[in-house]
């Protein structure tokens, strides 16, 4: 399959279901299925429908949904069992189109334009652009640490507090804001970064967050002069900064501009697209945006392709809205 992937080409290879199916098989599999109940590769066979095009469901309508079976536990699968599609009642190729253009588009998609673009509801289009942002984040899954020249800086994320009703109002998480600061890495070398919310912004939050993605000891950190990056520093092989207040942005290979270049980026997008992105979903917003920067000088497809191999885990609506129903809707 060619590499270089446009709306209207993926569009004329999902004819039906049957090669949405195929489709995300290759994308997932390549040619050796693997059983989501045990992870047995050992010939795994499809269950060809007795129609040979379509098998007949509980409901007494028709699924072009491709069945496969383990040879070793003998339970039965598709390429949808187990993942953030799992259950879905939306077309497959409604799914793919709806990734193929988050993966496209530098600064997202909102639940409103799926809506529009889909034909889907308002709730089935929030829900599968919230499962998308799981796996293209870090949520549940295993990372490695990062090691290498690390870029950290912090930002403050949402509007200004002045705007909002005195009833809306809430602490204040650093001097006079409200806003939520947020903590980003970059590896120079790699170009990955991982970005986490804070509850606050002192040298013990930021030391805890760095220490859970980074081999302090085997990288170099670079910084700004703010003084909460001092003692963290020390645990470093290195640590240089640039001081902003005296004008000094750039000294020699040392910078904090990655993390101000993918800072502007994500709030342009927010202020954008979303208008509005509450503190509760801001993570998996954090990880959509990380993904992006990090898969950057990867083609659609190749960023498709990575996506397809980090789908496993469920995000059920009841878990994604808690307890905070009446804000279901809100980006």
């Amino acid at each position: 399959m060619s590499k270089k992937l446009s709306v209207l080409k993926l569009a004329d290879q999902l004819r039906d279901e049957a090669d949405a199916y195929k489709f995300l098989e290759d994308m997932r599999w390549g040619d050796r299925p693997v059983c989501p109940h045990c992870g047995s590769v050992r010939k795994p066979y499809f269950l060809n429908p007795d129609n040979g095009s379509s098998r007949k469901t509980r409901t007494g309508s028709h699924s072009q949904r491709r069945v496969w079976k383990c040879a070793d536990c003998r339970k039965q699968f598709s390429v949808l069992t187990g993942t953030v599609m799992h259950a879905t009642k939306v077309p497959v190729r409604t799914w793919i189109l709806v990734i193929f253009d988050m993966m496209a588009d530098k600064n997202g998609m909102s639940a409103r334009e799926v809506e529009r673009k889909y034909g889907v509801t308002i709730k089935t289009a929030w829900h599968m652009l919230h499962r998308i942002r799981s796996a293209m984040g870090s949520e549940n899954k295993l990372i490695t640490t990062m090691t290498g020249t690390i870029v950290a800086d912090e930002t403050w994320i949402g509007g200004n507090p002045k705007n909002r009703h005195a009833s809306k109002r809430g602490p204040r998480r650093q001097g006079s804001t409200e806003k939520t600061p947020v903590l980003s890495l970059v590896n120079a070398v790699t170009g990955e970064i991982r970005s986490q919310v804070l509850p606050w912004v002192t040298a013990n939050t930021l030391n805890k967050a760095i220490s859970e993605h980074v081999n302090a000891a085997a990288s170099e950190l670079h910084t700004d002069a703010a003084q909460h990056y001092v003692s963290i520093g020390k645990g470093f092989a290195a640590h240089a900064s640039v001081n902003h207040s005296e004008g000094e942005y750039v000294r020699g290979n040392v910078s904090t501009n990655m993390a101000e270049g993918f800072f502007s980026q994500l709030k342009r997008s927010i202020d954008g697209t979303h208008h509005h992105v509450s503190v509760k979903h801001l993570p998996r917003y954090l990880g959509e945006f990380d993904f992006r920067y990090s898969t950057c000088k990867m083609s659609d497809y190749g960023r498709m392709r990575t996506l397809a191999g980090r789908m496993d885990g469920r995000l059920s609506y009841a878990r994604l809205i808690g307890s905070h129903h009446r804000y279901a809707f809100t980006d």
